[in-house]
C-alpha cells in the first residue's frame, strides 16, 4: 500500500477565509465545514445580493462534494456623497418653525446651516448599500475560490492524518485475516482428534464399533460447515478495494464506507462459523479495528 496513494482523501472539516477589494468595494468570505452524509450549503449574504446564491453554490460545489457548508459574505462599499440624502422637508420645516417664534426668542441672529443639518432627521443616514450583484460578481467569485483554497489546505492535511490511520488499521485487519487463514486447517485437526478421542471412549465404555468411512464423513461435514475460505477470500478483496478507492481520487467516503460494513459481514460469518477460540479473539480484534475505521470515514468527503 503505497503511502503516496492516500494524500487524495479529503476531510469534510475545515475553515477558510479570504479578503479582497477592488474599485471601492471591500469583500470578505468565511466558509466553514463539518461532516454530513449528504451536501448542504447555508449562505449569508448582505440584502440585495441574494440572488447570487446559485452561483455561489455552484462555485462551492466543485470544490465541495459532501459535507454541511456555512458561507458568510461581506461586502462593503467606500462611502460618497451619494450615500447621504439631506431631507429638504424636514430642514424647510425646522427653518419654517424658527421663523415662527415669538419675537421675544429671536435674537436677531442669523440661524447657520450647518447648525440646522445637525438637527435630527435632516440627514438620512440611513445609508442604502445598493450592490451591483452582476457586478460585482467577479471579486466575490475570486475571494470564494481564495477561502475555499484555504479549507481545502486543512481538508488535505486531516485527510492525509486519516488515511495514514486507516492504512495502519488495514495492516492490522490483514495480519488478523493471516493468522485466521493459517488456523483454518488447525481447526479441523483439531476436530478430527477431539471425535477421535470421544469415539474411542464409547468403545471402551459400550463396547461399540464405528466404521472409519462414518468418521471421515463427521470430519468432512464438520469442515464443509466450519469453511471459511470464501470469507477470507472475500475479506482480503475488500481491503484491495479499500486500498483502490483511497488512491483513486474521487470522493471517497461513501464507497470506504461501503467497504468497512462488508468487511464488517465477512468477519461476522467467520466469527459464527469457525467455532475455535482463537479465531474468535482475532475476530475480536478485526471488529476493533473496522470500528475505528467507520468512525473516521464518517469525516471523509
Amino acid at each position: 500500500m503505497p503511502d503516496e496513494g492516500y494524500r487524495v482523501l479529503l476531510s469534510m472539516t475545515g475553515y477558510g477565509e479570504a479578503q479582497a477589494h477592488d474599485n471601492g468595494v471591500a469583500v470578505g468570505v468565511e466558509v466553514r465545514a463539518i461532516n454530513s452524509r449528504y451536501f448542504k450549503l447555508n449562505v449569508r449574504c448582505p440584502d440585495g445580493l441574494g440572488s447570487l446564491e446559485a452561483r455561489i453554490e455552484t462555485a462551492v460545489r466543485q470544490q465541495i462534494k459532501r459535507g454541511t457548508v456555512q458561507v458568510g459574505l461581506r461586502v462593503d462599499r467606500q462611502l460618497t456623497s451619494d450615500d447621504y440624502q439631506i431631507n429638504q422637508r424636514v430642514l424647510a420645516g425646522y427653518r419654517q418653525q424658527l421663523q415662527s417664534l415669538d419675537p421675544k426668542f429671536n435674537d436677531n441672529e442669523q440661524v447657520r446651516l450647518d447648525t440646522l443639518l445637525s438637527l435630527p432627521g435632516v440627514i438620512d443616514e440611513t445609508v442604502v448599500q445598493s450592490h451591483d450583484a452582476a457586478g460585482i460578481w467577479p471579486l466575490i467569485e475570486t475571494t470564494i475560490e481564495a477561502a475555499l483554497a484555504v479549507m481545502t489546505k486543512m481538508r488535505v492535511s486531516e485527510g492525509h492524518a486519516m488515511a495514514e490511520d486507516l492504512r495502519l488499521n488495514c495492516r492490522t485487519i490483514l495480519e488478523h485475516v493471516e493468522k485466521i487463514a493459517s488456523r483454518t486447517e488447525v481447526v479441523v485437526d483439531n476436530y478430527r482428534k477431539k471425535l477421535t478421542e470421544r469415539l474411542q471412549k464409547l468403545l471402551e465404555e459400550f463396547n461399540v464399533t464405528v466404521e472409519p468411512s462414518d468418521v471421515v464423513r463427521e470430519v468432512g461435514i464438520f469442515s464443509e460447515r466450519s469453511d471459511i475460505s470464501e470469507e477470507i477470500v472475500r475479506l482480503r478483496s475488500h481491503l484491495d478495494q479499500f486500498d483502490k478507492v483511497m488512491q483513486s481520487g474521487e470522493s471517497a467516503g461513501r464507497k470506504l464506507e461501503f467497504l468497512t460494513q462488508e468487511m464488517f459481514r465477512e468477519v461476522n460469518t467467520i466469527g459464527s462459523k469457525a467455532n475455535d477460540t482463537e479465531i474468535a479473539r482475532e475476530v475480536i480484534d478485526i471488529k476493533a479495528a473496522i470500528e475505528r475505521m467507520r468512525e473516521m470515514i464518517q469525516n471523509v468527503e
